[in-house]
């Protein structure tokens, strides 16, 4: 399998939303989407990414962008990570990880020396359908920042 990479087409993707909606790549026609992978609700470094994004959405909802994250965790835990810090944005509970392998989100992690399988943490940034920002090294507490240098 090809790694995706900046001007490819997005893989098309369908998933369910913390409350039940069900959200498509074809929802975002002519905006700019930020979708963004994470490994797990309410834990630090996850935490200070959707927080940064929650904290700066104002300034990406006047730049067209709608934000939407990625997880394998289920429509409780997203409502319960949404309600404890006020995300303005929607949760994909990706309980089957068919989005995450999709976008090549799985895969072999390192951490305190120990190897194994989880979610991967990237951002694309869509428009058009076509990935136009790829980011594998996301700066959680700066992620907004990031992606706006890397688009000017």
């Amino acid at each position: 399998m090809n790694s995706l990479k900046e001007g490819d087409s997005a893989p098309d993707f369908s998933g369910t939303d913390q409350n039940g909606n069900q959200i498509k790549l074809s929802d975002f026609s002519g905006k700019k989407l930020i979708l963004y992978f994470y490994p797990k609700d309410d834990t630090p470094g996850c935490t200070k990414e959707a927080c940064n994004l929650r904290d700066n959405y104002q300034e990406l909802k006047n730049n067209d962008f709608e934000v939407i994250g990625v997880s394998a965790d289920n429509s409780a835990k997203h409502l319960k990570f949404i309600a404890k810090y006020e995300l303005p944005f929607s949760l994909i509970a990706d309980t089957d990880k068919t989005v995450i392998n999709a976008y090549q989100c799985w895969g072999l992690k390192k951490f305190m020396g120990r190897e194994y399988d989880g979610i991967l943490r990237k951002t694309f940034v869509i428009e058009n359908n076509t990935i136009v920002k790829l980011f594998e090294k996301v700066k959680t507490a700066d992620h907004f920042q990031q992606i706006m240098e890397a688009l000017d």
